[in-house]
């Protein structure tokens, strides 16, 4: 029964994928549909509404569209371009100090506003003019824009990280959040090297030059922008507020900040709460279909199915993560995160943890991963939105983004072999037991 439930749930999501429907809408049929494999007709509808409703009867996803209508307000507010001048004063003395300073401003306003394709359009759109005129070339700039535009999904506040904690259950939002910190900067960091090679390589060098009270001027302006990090963060780890709490704060003080900016105006806020709604339900619908999966899942012990699966394979550890790293990669070539993150967590989460790996580093390599698949084709989000920015055809940029890619990789095996990677700061904080 159990197996005929998997086949029923792995070919009816594939066949409604196939034919173009919505994937929460494919998750949910299916999982419907092997729902009355295994429970009579009645008991299978009705268990298949509790389970929608229980799957959203959560105070933490309140959090999703409080971050989302924040970084949309990020988005219209005119932070981006505060951010910017502020990373100009840590890139300049680099090679391609453009390049550097979009890395950097990606990372700053990717912790802010918790969205890669918000960083990739909003930095890149600011970032690819200036580059080309400097006489970049096109396919480097677009390409760095790409490569550094997902760290704001590892560094927090994010997203993908609170619907993992959701479906894991008792992992600590905060920790998570902690355990992001220093992947997202070594993605960075990742890409900075790269982009620094490839630069000085192709002779791109500074020609602006910042004084000191430019420099302070710039720095007082960004800081009202940075210290929403600090509040939120903060915080949280203090006991203050909660995560779901948080989002409401950073709702507000960007908002406020935005207006202080005078870079928004009250005509623009239909827009933007239509926008976010809009964003929140394809988010909170797939969480609704994807718990009757999980149900399912669960009833039919299928995670033990494919954890004795794989360990048939082989039962090296060090082979069964790389395993999963190459389908997680694979995944999220073709499916955006939040579904990858509702689907294959109850799958691999078990397999992870009887190795020995925390929840919480599963779900900072969960995340690295299907972060990663946003820049790949044939889906890629983030490689859209960067292509589309930059004025360039995916296919010439797909070339010099190899070496990024790659750096990438390797930082994910840090990841995945080095704990103290993503539990050190946490461990160090006192929110890992």
């Amino acid at each position: 029964m159990a197996t005929t439930a998997a086949l029923v749930m792995l070919i009816g999501t594939v066949f409604f994928l196939v034919i173009g429907t919505p994937i929460s809408i494919s998750v949910g049929v299916s999982s419907v549909a092997a729902m009355l494999v295994i429970l009579p007709f009645q008991g299978g509808m009705v268990t298949s509404a509790q389970r929608i409703f229980v799957g959203l009867d959560s105070f933490a996803l309140l959090a999703i569209p409080f971050f989302i209508l924040a970084g949309n307000i990020m988005n219209s507010g005119g932070i981006a371009i505060r951010l910017i001048n502020f990373a100009k004063l840590f890139s300049r003395c680099l090679p391609g100090s453009l390049a550097q300073t979009n890395i950097i401003s990606n990372m700053l306003f990717g912790s802010i506003s918790g969205s890669g394709v918000a960083s990739a359009a909003a930095v890149g759109g600011i970032m690819s003019p200036i580059q080309r005129k400097e006489g970049y070339d096109p396919r480097y700039s677009a390409a760095v824009n790409i490569a550094s535009a997902p760290t704001g999904m590892l560094i927090p506040p994010s997203n993908t990280i609170i619907v993992y904690a959701t479906v894991a259950g008792s992992v600590s939002v905060s920790a998570l959040f902690m355990a992001g910190y220093l992947p997202g900067i070594l993605w960075g960091v990742a890409v900075m090297i790269i982009a620094a090679f490839m630069a000085k390589k192709r002779g791109y060098v500074n020609r602006e030059k910042i004084s000191l009270s430019q420099s302070f001027s710039i720095t007082l302006a960004a800081l009202p922008s940075l210290s929403l990090v600090l509040i939120v963060i903060g915080g949280i780890l203090a006991g203050v507020f909660t995560a779901t709490e948080a989002s409401a704060i950073a709702v507000v003080y960007s908002l406020i900040l935005s207006v202080c900016y005078r870079t928004l105006s009250i005509k623009d806020l239909p827009q933007i709460f239509l926008q976010t709604a809009k964003m929140s339900a394809i988010v909170i619908f797939m969480l609704a279909t994807s718990s009757i999966m999980s149900w399912v899942m669960a009833f039919t012990q299928i995670p033990n199915m494919i954890v004795s699966g794989l360990l048939s394979i082989t039962d090296n550890p060090i082979l069964i993560l790389l395993i999963i790293n190459l389908v997680l990669l694979v995944i999220g070539t073709f499916m955006d995160p939040t579904p990858a993150v509702l689907i294959f967590t109850p799958i691999f989460l078990p397999i992870c943890v009887s190795l020995g790996m925390s929840p919480i580093q599963f779900g900072i390599l969960l995340v690295f991963n299907l972060s990663l698949g946003t820049i790949t084709p044939p889906v890629g989000p983030i490689l859209f939105t960067g292509c589309k920015v930059g004025n360039i055809e995916i296919e010439q940029v797909i070339k010099t983004l190899l070496p990024f890619f790659i750096a990438i990789f390797i930082t994910l095996m840090l990841v995945t072999y080095m704990p103290s990677v993503s539990m050190a700061i946490p461990e160090l904080m006192g929110l890992v037991k």
